[in-house]
């Protein structure tokens, strides 16, 4: 991974599931020219692996909070990665 790149997994709870807050993420996160993937987990949380410059990962992340019409998040935990390798793309993946 180059240095300008930055990289957090994050876990969203609250209500995030059964509000569209994946296709949100996604449609976030590629206006930001973020790369990753999001994932609803067992627990009723949302994870998301977010990739990308410095101010955009900073703003993905004040963005979580904010989510969809219909969310209520209750709490963001990011927490910096490293990464050999980023992702090419940002997806939605299957629960775990």
């Amino acid at each position: 991974m180059t240095p300008d790149l930055f990289a957090f997994h994050v876990r969203i709870t609250g209500k995030v599931q059964g509000v569209s807050y994946r296709a949100w993420t996604r449609d976030q996160a590629v206006q930001l020219g973020l790369t990753g993937w999001v994932r609803n987990e067992d627990d009723g949380s949302v994870s998301a692996l977010i990739v990308g410059p410095s101010k955009s990962t900073s703003t993905m992340l004040e963005r979580f909070w904010d989510g969809p019409s219909g969310s209520a998040v209750r709490a963001v935990d990011p927490q910096a990665v490293t990464l050999e390798t980023h992702p090419d793309d940002f997806v939605i993946t299957g629960p775990r």
